[in-house]
């Protein structure tokens, strides 16, 4: 559990166990229960962010200076570079070949593409990974999500209030936890998924290690196209006030995404029904 996940569980209302106590218990500072930090963007960056996010889950393929042009056609004057900070700070990144689409860290191993041309038909044949951002109604936070390719099933996710490692390994070892292991695990070049702290992880579990070649979108399409539903249908239909809130309503919808909601590409079964079906096909 990270510092901020154990800051989150700290209940200031609490009228049985003082909020003293529970911070010894956590093993964070009393200080930092009361501390109101600024806020990282203005509140007219979070409505620009939140316009970017819808512009891009559906041009993807827009660079900073069309969407700056895009936002101009609505009104909305804006120069490139507030556009560039902002994006940094979303984490998106355009899909088109380019150099360095998503940087690793630095020291950091990149591993070659392991799936070109090959036929993934069964469950824990390879599973793959990403982070996106989340808006709130104020502020923001990423999600990171493992999906096993084949039957679209989400694994495992975590909210985080920033891009580090930290979520994306505990989500990972929840993933292996629960579900075994695949034989290839695929994510992009971003900083997180070349960290030796989530590499290792794999390693250990002798995983063989698939990485996104650069500006290749379509080397983690599912992922992306999860995305795209996770935030149709339930962020921005939403206005998350905390960080548990979204937590939770999250929580049920990844259960009826993955229980309730069937995919066409899996013969309409749901993405469950497909993970534990012992002989997997893909019937119309």
């Amino acid at each position: 559990m990270t510092p901020a996940e154990r800051l989150q569980r700290v209940e200031r209302d609490n009228p049985v166990v003082p909020v003293a106590h529970q911070c010894a218990w956590l093993g964070v500072p009393r200080s930092s229960v009361y501390y109101q930090g600024q806020p990282l963007v203005s509140d007219d960056d979070l409505a620009l962010m939140r316009r970017l996010d819808a512009i891009h889950l559906q041009h993807p393929f827009l660079g900073s200076r069309r969407l700056r042009d895009r936002l101009a056609r609505d009104g909305v004057f804006v120069n490139r570079k507030r556009i560039q900070r902002l994006m940094r700070v979303m984490g998106l990144k355009t899909l088109y070949p380019k150099r360095k689409t998503s940087a690793p860290g630095p020291g950091h191993r990149i591993y070659p593409y392991l799936l070109r041309g090959l036929t993934i038909t069964r469950p824990n044949q390879v599973w793959c990974a990403d982070t996106t951002y989340i808006p709130m109604a104020r502020g923001f936070c990423y999600l990171v999500a493992i999906m096993d390719w084949a039957t679209r099933v989400v694994l495992s996710w975590r909210l985080s209030t920033t891009m580090e490692a930290d979520s994306c390994v505990e989500a990972l070892e929840e993933a292996l936890e629960r579900f075994g292991a695949p034989q290839i695990f695929n994510a992009d070049q971003g900083a997180q998924f070349t960290s030796e702290a989530f590499t290792d992880v794999l390693k250990n579990r002798k995983i063989a290690i698939s990485m996104d070649g650069k500006g290749c979108w379509r080397d983690n399409v599912f992922i992306e196209r999860l995305w795209r539903s996770v935030k149709y249908e339930e962020v921005y239909l939403k206005a998350y006030e905390s960080i548990p809130q979204a937590r939770a309503s999250l929580a049920k919808y990844f259960d009826l995404y993955n229980h309730e909601r069937p995919h066409q590409a899996l013969g309409r079964r749901t993405p469950w029904e497909a993970y534990t079906t012992a002989s997997w096909d893909q019937a119309a």
